[in-house]
């Protein structure tokens, strides 16, 4: 199971805010070069009561910029992150042999042992793809409900203490649906187990829509400042900086955190069973439980103060008054006019007809209007996430059809992350600087729809695999269920289930052929994944970025959706075509985002003289160049 797009948006964040940061610098006259980003000090300390001193344009043109000092409360946030994810990913790593998988007749644990395959519920894999990815899309949606509520009714402190337990609930009939007196009841534990994964889904995405939010808040300095260093030195200490060393460390505890609990669970799976790949991701979250109650009083905490949710929503039903219509393209055409956003606005109402809840200025209805404008970025992504998603069930269940030696099938799925956390500093550090510096502007747009076309050629290398599978089990298209009955030759177990001595043949392909697929997943990620959600965050305005953070994972949930309409191909002797038809659509993906953002990639450097969070004056009058870019 590879880090999804909630964790990959907190990469996402931090190269954000790098972007917005050297955009500051260039605008002020200053070099890169000469403000180091100083990742390995320490940073300096800013006490909310210090007097505040702004720095000058000549100070943001020669003072070197640091982040400020982390506060302890940071890192015991950032571990209950890292619990939460291993607890989380160790449990998901094993749901599809668990679902899918027969219960071996020599193990009441569901654990294959060295030369046998884990199993549990016997549900086959058409059952547990549909499952897994059901799980994903609630998981998806959870985290616009828990946004919600943590911003109207309960803050986001109370909104994760109300999500660990509720997770914990969820964690504890996983443990349940897997103990082995449950196991000889194949419907009662799967009923179980239906129930634990739609309880802790919901945990799962409240916490994770205000961890990262509540993290980031436990800095002091909301703006620049300039201090002086016990060496004399004057600095400028520069919350994005800071924000950006909080997400960069964030992202190090979540793969910590990750890669735990899916290679500890893959072998507890294999040599032990279910029951213990259940329990001690249980454990290790149950360790959230002391680490909030001790640092409560500690906690930087903010107090519910409304959702622009609604807000959005209300002022954009308003806009779209009067310009409903039955015809698609007189639809799109109204919804996209000019004066859209322009005739919503507080100052072009009467007294009679502006509504109560009106209560905002014309300045933030433009603020609206480009938060809108960020998320149209994210309209092909569902196209994307349906090739992503493959590697977190399908590509699963086709190791279990190979020579793994001994190692759970799972195990190859670490590459993706392991890739990730390679990659990722060698694309940031030496790739994309080698390109500025060629002259070649790999602007984020372009960099998504590479992402795109990576995504559809790992489906390919898929495909080409399934292919040999076939070519090569002595079973051909029936390669997941093939078995040999006591030595006396190869057999389709779904025929009779009940053979104890049956064994099952894979075909002779070692596992880590899958390599290619995860690779290219993984680099499809950075130039997809983490590129579209830095670019909707550095282009939004501030009151809306936790709405675009929502509406970008989202995107997912859709896509886990439109895959059930897919679920009939991922069982034999259809699975070649599975791939085939995800490639396809992630090239399809590819070929639409190129055309449909050409002319906003264009308007890229424009866009980025921008200030974020702030709407100019010139921005909001009629006849402004950038209404073309309304969606």
């Amino acid at each position: 199971m590879p880090l999804d797009i909630q964790d990959n948006a907190i990469a996402g964040h931090a190269e954000a805010q790098r972007d917005i940061y050297v955009a500051d610098v260039k605008a002020h006259g200053g070099k890169e070069d000469a403000h180091p980003v100083a990742h390995l000090e320490s940073g300096v300390a800013v006490e909310s009561n210090d007097d505040f001193i702004a720095p000058t344009d000549e100070d943001l043109a020669t003072l070197r910029r640091v982040p400020e000092k982390l506060p302890w409360t940071t890192y015991a946030i950032a571990f209950c992150e890292l619990a939460e994810r291993f607890s989380y990913y160790g449990c998901v790593q094993v749901f599809q042999n668990f679902i899918q998988q027969p219960r071996p007749s020599y193990s009441r644990t569901g654990a294959g042992g060295a030369n046998g395959q884990s199993g549990a519920l016997d549900e086959g894999q058409q059952a547990a793809t549909g499952l897994s990815t059901f799980n994903t899309f609630w998981v998806y949606l959870m985290p616009i409900l828990g946004a919600y509520l943590a911003d109207t009714r309960w803050g986001r402190f109370k909104t994760i203490c109300i999500a660990v337990f509720v997770a914990m609930v969820g964690h504890v009939l996983l443990i349940v649906s897997s103990l082995p007196t449950v196991l000889d009841n194949q419907n009662g534990a799967m009923a179980c187990f239906v129930i634990a994964i739609i309880i802790m889904g919901v945990g799962t995405g409240w916490f994770k829509s205000t961890i990262s939010p509540l993290i980031a808040e436990q800095v002091n300095g909301s703006k620049q400042s300039v201090q002086t260093l016990k060496t004399g030195e004057r600095v400028i200490v520069d919350p994005v900086l800071t924000i950006s060393r909080i997400f960069m460390y964030f992202y190090l505890f979540i793969n910590i955190g990750a890669l735990g609990g899916q290679l500890g669970m893959s072998f507890s799976e294999k040599y032990v069973g279910f029951w213990l790949a259940y329990t001690l991701p249980t454990i290790v979250f149950a360790l959230c439980i002391p680490v909030l109650a001790f640092g409560s009083k500690y906690y930087v905490k903010t107090p519910p103060s409304g959702s622009v949710l609604g807000e959005c929503m209300r002022l954009w039903s308003f806009a779209a008054k009067g310009r409903w219509s039955l015809n698609p393209i007189t639809l799109v055409k109204n919804m996209r006019a000019d004066d859209f956003w322009e005739n919503a606005k507080p100052s072009k109402q009467t007294a009679e007809s502006k509504p109560r809840w009106m209560t905002f200025d014309d300045a933030w209805v433009d603020e609206v209007r480009r938060g809108f404008k960020a998320c149209t970025v994210f309209l092909w992504f569902p196209l994307y996430w349906l090739t992503y998603n493959q590697i977190t069930n399908n590509l699963v269940s086709q190791a279990a059809t190979m020579e793994v030696n001994g190692l759970p099938n799972e195990v190859v799925s670490n590459l993706d992350p392991f890739v990730l956390i390679i990659l990722i500093p060698i694309f940031d550090l030496f790739l994309y600087p080698a390109l500025r510096k060629a002259g070649i502007n790999f602007t984020p747009l372009k960099k998504i729809a590479l992402g795109f076309l990576t995504g559809a050629l790992a489906m390919v290398w898929a495909a080409v695999v399934q292919h040999y599978i076939y070519k090569t089990s002595q079973c051909g298209k029936s390669a997941s269920t093939c078995y040999d009955i006591n030595g006396d030759g190869i057999a389709d177990l779904g025929a009779d289930g009940s053979e104890d001595g049956a064994v099952y043949v894979p075909a002779p392909l070692n596992v880590w052929i899958q390599s290619g697929s995860y690779i290219l997943i993984a680099i499809s990620e950075i130039l997809a994944s983490i590129t579209g959600l830095e670019y909707a965050f550095s282009k939004a305005p501030k009151s809306m970025r936790s709405l675009v953070m929502s509406m970008f994972l989202f995107t997912s949930a859709i896509a886990a959706a439109l895959q059930q309409a897919f679920i009939a191909l991922s069982e034999d002797p259809n699975l070649v075509w599975s791939y085939t038809v995800f490639g396809c659509i992630a090239f399809a993906g590819f070929i639409g985002f190129s055309i449909s953002f050409r002319k906003l990639d264009a308007e890229e450097d424009a866009l980025n003289q921008l200030d974020a969070g702030k709407v100019h004056a010139e921005e909001s009058e009629p006849g402004h160049s950038e209404k073309s870019l309304a969606p």
